[in-house]
């Protein structure tokens, strides 16, 4: 299968996942060191906002992440992500279409879907002009109830879909060399930087096993 004209094709690294805060001070005080330590994307999720606060939140994140030159992506929503000119929307399983998100938001727009652990969503998701995919939970995750569970095995298979391909759920800097070893182009995290007692640290070591499987 042919992949659409794709502005990703070199996307490689972190796709860092922001988590639900309601405080949006808070939430650009968390964000900004971690933009300056290099993830590839930044995706704004906020499954507990109020429509009002998404688009306050988005409108605030979008100059920051341009500010270091890394691509917003908002979960979920093309028509917000049209609206604070973000680089593209993530759409999961029942999240909308992906055509009209591509007319929406233009032939550059980042489009991404969740694929879960079926290499035929995959397949489908880019006929209808996503450019990138998503696989998981590939471990056991608290961010969000998954009935999925991929095996790096999907990796190896999805080779050939010509897309960068992104590992998400429950993601440790300790786990995630087989999976970038097995094809990963970037992994997802959220709760693994996040929480983490020393974010910024977390995400370079989750860069590091990038470089390890480079070298």
């Amino acid at each position: 299968m042919t992949a659409p004209a794709s502005p990703t094709a070199p996307a490689r690294g972190v796709y860092l996942i922001t988590p639900d805060e309601p405080d949006t001070a808070r939430l650009l005080a968390r964000v900004a060191p971690l933009l300056a330590a290099g993830p590839t994307w930044l995706q704004y999720r906020n499954k507990t906002a109020s429509a009002a606060l998404r688009r306050e939140q988005a409108l605030a994140l979008q100059p920051l992440c341009a500010a270091h030159g890394v691509p917003l992506i908002i979960n979920d929503d093309p028509a917000l992500a049209g609206e604070v000119g973000a680089a593209g929307v993530h759409l999961g399983g029942s999240d909308g279409d992906i055509g009209a998100a591509r007319a929406l938001l233009g032939p550059d727009a980042i489009i991404g879907a969740s694929c879960y652990d079926q290499l035929d969503n995959a397949d489908r998701a880019i006929a209808a002009g996503a450019n990138y995919v998503a696989f998981g939970a590939f471990f056991p995750t608290t961010t969000k109830i998954t009935s999925s569970r991929a095996h790096p095995d999907l990796l190896r298979q999805s080779a050939a879909l010509g897309v960068p391909r992104v590992a998400i759920g429950g993601l440790t800097p300790d786990n995630v060399g087989p999976l970038i070893g097995a094809g990963a182009d970037l992994v997802a995290v959220v709760s693994g930087v996040f929480a983490a007692p020393d974010p910024v640290a977390t995400l370079r070591a989750y860069l590091a096993r990038f470089q390890e499987a480079s070298a």
